[in-house]
């Protein structure tokens, strides 16, 4: 009875050891190629890397990603708790600042005379996620799959218009001379799943899927006016109205994903 209960145990033992095998890989030098628990890791979109190493061995500047898997001003981070197990996060920051002139021909005879206008756009917008990742794999392909909670913000997109000829009783009419959207925030659960295969060690290139449902509310905008009202400059602002939506769909609202290189250490 004791033999038998000494042979349950041994099984018992050897079960839980093969349960508790990682993905974890070395290589023929002995160097750990896949995470370790410890392990951070930092990432960025691949598509501008691919599209180069493309051009380099074709000779051409024209090959791309399909839009559909770029992933541009992102940035990915992750810490693996074990083997197996990861927190992950992403910081995506945007940010607009351009700036137009055009001339417009104000003579009234054969002479040209020219004024300058100018159009500048300027925003700033981020959005932040954080979740966690399991994974399985067998060698140096690995597939992973997890869920994520995401906030986003989209910092009121202001276009300012600026004359190079005043508004007056000899150029009457009327023109936008501020036009400030509302700004909007957007919040969103998302599950994702994705695969990567280490190159050389600690260093991926994978590719991810999301589904997930989003939320996002856009406050009231304004636009500014001037006008000549027939003696005097008059200026004007008007509200915009608000807008929310909710929805469920795949990141870009389409079978689409994202191209990643990832360097762990």
């Amino acid at each position: 009875m004791k033999r038998t209960l000494l042979i349950a145990c041994a099984f018992v033992g050897m079960g839980s050891f093969v349960n508790a095998q990682t993905t974890m890989v070395k290589n023929d030098n002995g160097f750990v190629v896949t995470p370790e628990a410890g392990d951070w890791a930092l990432g960025a979109d691949a598509s501008p890397f691919l599209s180069y190493v493309g051009n380099m061995l074709n000779g051409t500047t024209g090959n791309s990603m399909n839009n559909a898997f770029v992933n541009n001003n992102a940035i990915f981070g992750k810490y693996f708790v074990d083997e197996n197990t990861a927190y992950r996060g992403t910081l995506r920051i945007t940010t607009i600042s351009n700036s137009a002139t055009t001339l417009t021909d104000t003579s009234s005879s054969s002479t040209p005379s020219y004024v300058e206008d100018e159009t500048k756009n300027s925003g700033f917008g981020f959005y932040l996620s954080g979740g966690l990742e399991k994974r399985r794999g067998h060698g140096r392909l690995q597939g992973y799959y997890g869920g994520e909670l995401g906030l986003g913000r989209s910092g009121a997109p202001t276009q300012t218009n600026t004359y190079g000829e005043a508004i007056s009783a000899t150029n009457p009419g009327s023109r936008d001379t501020e036009v400030k959207a509302g700004s909007s925030f957007t919040l969103g659960l998302r599950g994702f799943v994705g695969a990567e295969y280490f190159v050389i060690p600690k260093l991926s290139l994978g590719v991810e899927f999301g589904w997930g449902l989003g939320f996002s509310s856009t406050g009231e905008g304004e636009t500014t006016s001037e006008e000549w009202n027939g003696t005097a400059v008059e200026t004007t602002t008007a509200r915009t109205g608000k807008s929310s939506s909710f929805g469920f769909g795949t990141d870009a609202g389409a079978p689409a994903g994202s191209v990643r290189i990832m360097y762990h250490f």
